[in-house]
């Protein structure tokens, strides 16, 4: 929010510098990002007339001034050679008389200094200024025209007020009540004590009955709508110099006076306001939602899109604006306009917050309507840019009609004085809490140690007690706040040996050679529904983008993305891994008697390897990260915890080479590699590997137990049986380890055989897969009987569960 010091103590002017004003500001909770002068250092300049004018005898472009300067010259006009195009007799331009200082041309450049001299053989005695030779604007097109109110031979700077200040502020997005100067007027007064000069709007007499009617069908879109017809006006008015001044230094720029009217009223008082060209109407107006399929062509010459989610205002021909963000180009003034219609409208916040952005651009309107704009104004507002166009454009006014069929309801806040000064940490007592009330101008009643606070019109962020503490807090002054150290004692505690820490777990991945990366919460609707399968995804109300506008529920989709950036800049390989919060729909959260959809936010970790499995070198042959590669890096992650894979599908996963991660028998992360679908969409030359886990399950770790050494020997056995093969490894180790008993120690799968031609002992669909077991007994020496006899049981039970057979 910029605004020039002088426009601010107009409507408040307390007692303090330009410096301290905005210590003030700055304490109060608005902070001055910058305070800069509206004119650089510069002196000896002054209000010239041009009284006369000839050619120059030696250059053609060239011509010799005579320049009134005032009592500066006792009357008598100076002679100044000048070429620029638009130097005419009877204008008004800055005077640089000889000695005045000018500043530096170009940034980092010198000042210098204006003397006497002689061009051309014509003296000259002093120079005439354009905008961009006194540092005021780049504008070099000719000299600068003052306005016919300027007093020849006044000091320029006095003139055109140039050592005026503007102001920066910083607001965030609560301090919607200060986007205007007279927010700002409001809340200085409340802070400091000065008083608010108050705000007083002639109505405007109607001289005529000219009416367009209007009919509000959204009651959620908009509660308040006012406008009035304003008929033989003359759009091509100058605006007058002071308002072009003044949103000068508010950073806009002066479009025409209609435009220029509605934009000075937005920052003086917070109120946008749009102007419609009324021949061009269609009438009725119809405030309503759009609709798909419809478009409209802005001001700003682009043509969007609509649909049910934007608020429009349209006439019988289509839509003319987007409600509450920017008019329409069919309905716009132009310098042909005879005849407008004035709306001021209260559009509620929700009903336009994030709209702008769904287009990529923002508006003045849009970033005050999304915040909340006083609805109780929109009269007095309309008749205040009524009189500004009669007074700059001409024209006879019909009436005001107003509409106010759902005004916001402004529910009562209630705050403890006891539960401020807890909360401040200091002592706040209920006259000091009810000064303050007063001096922000809120209506409220008293209680035993209590005020119950109605929200003014224009406060839409007093919402809760914290709210009202927090306006108490400010206007006090956190510089009062006294110097408090914190009594509370720091224990450290230990972390317990059957957790890990996050950061052990980092630090585990990254001694497995992956690299940690960190990616948004939000993620593009698309991706959810590809790689997560979630049609209903949870979606973000107020989206910074289109692409960031639902809750990730896994974290693969991001490593990806992270993959395929990479590639673009030639990587050969990449291992990577996250740790971050996914959110999922809890269904399962109660409240009362009902079921309410909760969000559950658990932790996750997920990696992903893709490219060469170890960099070129001559002692192995080059190959790709695969399944097995990442099942061991997870595998390791959970040592020594032993965990199972089981075949499974994943909507981002290949079919054939994806598995669910369980461990202790409940499913805690997915592995595979990625969806040859989702491979040729990015395309990828290979398919990463991908896994995500739960973090907890990551985080409990088993600890160990003393064993004493055994005083037998260990005894080795192989087996080698003949399975079909559709019979897995996990079953087939889940039964030789349930048959195995006490005394079986290890088994692993240590050789699988499938001929290339079938043999007479094998058929086509049969292979082998030797077993070596390892047994011991803690208490008695194993024979080959009894060895025997368990192996012969495993066999057994092999046969009767999968039809397995020793291999001859």
């Amino acid at each position: 929010m910029k605004f020039p010091e002088s426009w601010l103590r107009e409507w408040c002017d307390p007692p303090l510098n330009t410096q301290a004003l905005a210590e003030v500001l700055t304490m109060g909770g608005f902070e001055v990002e910058s305070l800069t002068r509206v004119a650089p250092p510069f002196s000896g300049v002054v209000v010239g007339e041009i009284v006369g004018m000839a050619p120059h005898p030696q250059a053609d472009k060239l011509r010799v001034c005579q320049v009134r300067a005032g009592d500066h010259t006792r009357g008598d006009p100076l002679q100044i050679v000048c070429g620029a195009p638009n130097a005419r007799i009877g204008i008004k331009v800055p005077l640089a008389m000889v000695g005045a200082n000018l500043p530096a041309a170009t940034e980092g450049g010198e000042a210098f200094s204006i003397k006497q001299a002689t061009l051309r053989g014509v003296a000259s005695s002093g120079m005439l200024c354009s905008a961009r030779e006194l540092g005021l604007s780049s504008d070099h097109g000719g000299l600068m025209e003052l306005g016919a109110q300027a007093v020849v031979g006044q000091d320029l700077r006095a003139s055109l007020n140039l050592d005026d200040h503007v102001f920066d502020l910083k607001l965030t997005p609560n301090l919607g009540h200060a986007l205007s100067v007279y927010g700002v007027a409001r809340e200085l007064s409340a802070l400091t004590g000065a008083p608010l000069k108050p705000v007083s709007y002639a109505p405007v007499a109607a001289a005529c009955d000219a009416a367009l009617p209007v009919k509000i069908e959204a009651l959620d879109l908009c509660g308040r709508f006012t406008g009035r017809v304003i008929q033989g006006v003359d759009a091509t008015a100058s605006t007058p110099a002071w308002m072009v001044d003044r949103l000068a230094r508010c950073g806009q720029r002066s479009v025409n006076a209609l435009v220029d009217i509605s934009n000075h009223v937005m920052f003086e008082f917070g109120r946008p306001s749009h102007i419609f060209d009324l021949d061009k109407i269609q009438a009725p107006l119809v405030v309503r939602w759009g609709r798909e399929g419809e478009s409209l062509e802005l001001l700003n010459g682009s043509t969007v899109g609509l649909d049910d989610k934007v608020g429009v205002i349209a006439d019988a021909q289509g839509v003319e604006s987007l409600a509450g963000i920017m008019g329409g180009q069919a309905t716009a003034t132009s310098d042909a306009t005879r005849n407008v219609y004035v709306e001021a409208a209260f559009w509620y916040p929700d009903a336009v917050a994030g709209r702008s952005r769904r287009y990529n651009f923002t508006t003045e309107a849009g970033h005050r309507f999304e915040r909340g704009v006083d609805p109780s104004t929109t009269v007095d507002h309309v008749e205040h840019i009524t009189r500004l166009i009669l007074d700059c454009c001409g024209g006879v006014a019909g009436p005001v009609h107003d509409q106010a069929p759902a005004m916001p309801s402004m529910p009562d806040v209630t705050m403890r004085v006891a539960r401020a000064s807890r909360m401040i940490g200091m002592p706040i007592t209920q006259p000091l809490a009810v000064d303050v009330m007063t001096r922000l101008g809120f209506a409220f009643t008293q209680g035993e140690g209590t005020l119950s606070v109605t929200p003014p019109p224009w406060r839409f962020d007093l919402r809760i007690e914290a709210d009202l503490i927090e306006e108490v807090a400010r206007v006090v002054g956190y510089q009062a706040l006294p110097d408090t150290p914190p009594r509370s004692t720091v224990t450290p505690t230990a972390q317990p040996e059957g957790r890990r820490s996050v950061h052990a777990l980092r630090h585990r991945l990254a001694a497995l050679g992956y690299q940690e990366t960190v990616n948004y919460s939000f993620v593009d609707e698309a991706s959810e529904r590809d790689f997560c399968g979630r049609t209903d995804p949870i979606r973000v109300l107020n989206p910074m983008a289109a692409p960031l506008s639902v809750m990730r529920s896994s974290l693969m989709g991001g490593l990806v993305g992270v993959l395929v950036r990479n590639v673009a800049r030639r990587a050969e390989r990449a291992k990577v891994f996250e740790v971050g919060r996914v959110f999922r729909r809890d269904d399962a959260i109660t409240d009362g008697e009902r079921t309410v959809a909760g969000v559950d936010q658990p932790m996750h970790v997920a990696g992903l390897a893709w490219g060469l499995a170890a960099p070129s070198q001559w002692a192995q042959a080059e190959r790709a990260f695969d399944f097995f590669d990442v099942k061991g890096d997870v595998e390791a992650l959970f040592a020594p915890r032993g965990i199972h894979f089981v075949a499974a599908v994943h909507p981002a996963l290949h079919p054939g080479r994806s598995a669910r991660i369980e461990s202790r028998g409940h499913t805690v992360g997915w592995i595979g590699e990625l969806h040859p679908r989702w491979c040729q969409q990015q395309s990828l030359s290979g398919a990463p590997v991908l896994f995500e886990v739960h973090l907890h399950a990551l985080t409990v770790r088993d600890l160990a137990h003393a064993k004493t050494v055994s005083r037998q020997q260990p005894v080795w056995r192989d087996l080698a049986v003949v399975v079909n093969d559709a019979v897995s490894h996990d079953a087939l180790m889940h039964v030789v380890k349930r048959e195995g008993a006490a005394v079986l120690r290890q088994a692993t799968l240590f050789d699988v055989y499938k001929p290339k031609v079938p043999s007479g002992d094998m058929a086509a669909d049969e292979r082998s897969l030797a077993v070596r077991l390892e047994w011991l007994d803690e208490h008695d020496p194993l024979t080959d009987a009894r060895i025997d006899q368990l192996a012969s049981t495993i066999v057994a039970a092999l046969g009767r569960e999968f039809g397995a057979r020793l291999r001859s």
